[in-house]
Parts: C-alpha cells; structure tokens; sequence
C-alpha cells in the first residue's frame, strides 16, 4: 500500500491499537469501502469489540454500541412511537439504529426475531416503523460481533442475517510477540483502553467508496469469479453452494482490496485474498460433511486450488 494515503494512515491507526491482527483490519477496510457489513467471530477476550469501537473512532463517524442479549426487543434497536398527552400525537422515538456505524456486540446472543430487526437497515440502510420509512445515512457501516455458536447461550443467525455480511472475519488468538507488545501496550497505559483518533473525514470517506466502485476489472476476472462460485456449488460436500448474489459481492470485495492496495484494476489475487471472509458463511455444508469436520473453509481452500487463475 502507498505510504501517506488516507488509507495508509487509516489501517496504521488500527494497527497501532489493535496488535496483531493485520487480516482483520485488512478485511474490516475492504468492507467498508465497498460499502458492505462485517461480522467478527471469535472466542470471548481477542479484542472483536475493540476491533468495532477502534474502527468507529479512526472513521470518525457517530458510533452506538448495543449489547445483545436474550430479552433485547426489536423496539430497543429500531425504537417506537410514543403518544406524548400533552401535543395530542405520537412521536417517535428513535433506537440506536440510527447511526453512522452500529457496533451490534455478541449479536448471536439474541433471538432470531430481535436480529431481523436489521435486516432491512442493512440491506437498503432505512428502517419501516408503524408503517414509515425512516432513511439512515449512506455509509451506515455495522460491525457484528459474534462467540463460536458451540459456546453457551448463543443463537444460529438466520442465512439471511447472514447473508446482509459482506464477510464474516474470523479473529483468532495473535501470536506470542504481538500478544506480549499488546501487555506492553497495556502496561504502559496503566490499564486504560486504548483509543484511536480520527483520521478521516466524511468527504473523504465517500471519495474513497466511489473509487472502489471505480476500480477497473477485466472480463477474464468476471469469468474467474463466476467459475469460483459455480465450483462451490458442484463440490461435493455443499448442499447449497455460493449464489449469483454472493459472487456480486466477491467482486465488490475485490474491487474494495484493489483500491486499498492503491491499485486502479483487480487482479486474481485481490479475489483470492477476500473468497474465504466473503464466502464462508454463505455455504451450507452437507450433513455428513459436517459429521467428518469438514468446514466451509476447507471447501473454499480446495476451490481455490482446483479453479484455474486467469494470466
């Protein structure tokens, strides 16, 4: 990546706080320029939520955090209308939903019914209430959060919750020296939390959405694209395998690395970087695939092997 660009200095303030994860923040960016949502999995304590929050703050976006929980209603995330005596009328009362970037903490930790309250939010960034449409801003981001459904009190996300996801980003445990910097880190700030300063504004922010839109992609990359997805679906292992939809977004995703790679075209390496976060919760696996430990991103690994690369 080009030094001194607002991107450059974009994931140099991630990177400065969150220590070790240089994929997640690579992968968060590319959402957000392609203007799409991202879930972060991962087991408690790998810094998913400090992830969300250090994102927020380096955009410089009006954030609002919501901790999902088991009795969340949709009201507590979309609002409601409120009959006020004394105007003789009902006003509304706006949730959380109305932000700039929406950091929705261990949302697997609710029902199904309180998580399709965002199912409208994502999609077309507006949300009906008693019957209105109220529009959210144009680069309306959310960042989800989520504990490995094995966990305890945990909730499968519908396939259509999951599929409002640009890309799911696995976050595992960092290595030794990034884990020891991050004590460091956190010794030296005497245990505070650490903060990321803004360093975009919000014109700049949408330049650089249209100019991932923008990016220059070749007819041999469509086709290298549409032959991943339709791999998916004749392996052997997938029941149900990755959707005209999906590759859409492969593409976006792609488009999105390039710009942020400081190149004006893609190349098949821009589509083979984002094919595991963009894909991977959008394959429903057999039931004996499942039994014998095969995963998504074995499947993905094996298509990339098998598909030929374009020159």
């Amino acid at each position: 990546m080009p030094s001194d660009t607002p991107l450059s200095r974009l994931t140099a303030a991630l990177s400065a706080t969150v220590v070790g994860q240089p994929h997640v923040i690579a992968d968060l960016v590319t959402a957000f320029l392609a203007r799409g949502h991202v879930l972060l999995e991962g087991v408690p304590g790998v810094a998913k939520t400090l992830i969300a929050r250090s994102m927020a703050s380096a955009l410089g976006l009006q954030f609002t955090r919501v901790q999902f929980t088991p009795d969340l209603m949709p009201t507590d995330i979309l609002g409601t209308n409120v009959f006020h005596p004394a105007e003789n009328a009902f006003r509304l009362v706006r949730g959380p939903v109305f932000t700039e970037v929406l950091v929705a903490d261990e949302i697997n930790r609710t029902p199904p019914k309180t998580q399709a309250a965002l199912l409208e939010a994502m999609e077309e960034r507006q949300v009906t209430i008693d019957g209105i449409t109220h529009p959210l801003p144009p680069h309306f981001f959310v960042v989800a959060t989520q504990n490995p459904l094995e966990l305890e009190g945990t909730y499968p996300l519908p396939e259509a919750q999951l599929d409002r996801f640009l890309m799911r980003v696995r976050v595992s445990y960092p290595d030794s020296d990034a884990e020891v910097a991050m004590l460091r880190g956190f010794h030296q700030r005497e245990g505070k939390p650490a903060t990321v300063e803004r360093v975009l504004e919000v014109p700049t922010l949408m330049e650089l959405q249209t100019r991932a839109a923008r990016v220059t992609c070749d007819e041999s990359i469509l086709a290298y694209v549409v032959k991943l997805a339709r791999e998916t679906r004749a392996h052997p292992r997938v029941r149900l395998g990755a959707s005209p939809r999906s590759a859409q977004a492969v593409l976006a995703a792609a488009k999105a690395r390039a710009a942020l790679q400081g190149a004006d075209f893609v190349t098949p390496d821009e589509v083979k970087a984002v094919v595991p976060s963009v894909l991977n919760h959008r394959l429903l696996l057999k039931a004996e695939a499942e039994v014998e430990g095969v995963t998504t991103d074995d499947v993905l690994r094996q298509t990339l092997e098998q598909v030929k690369v374009p020159r």
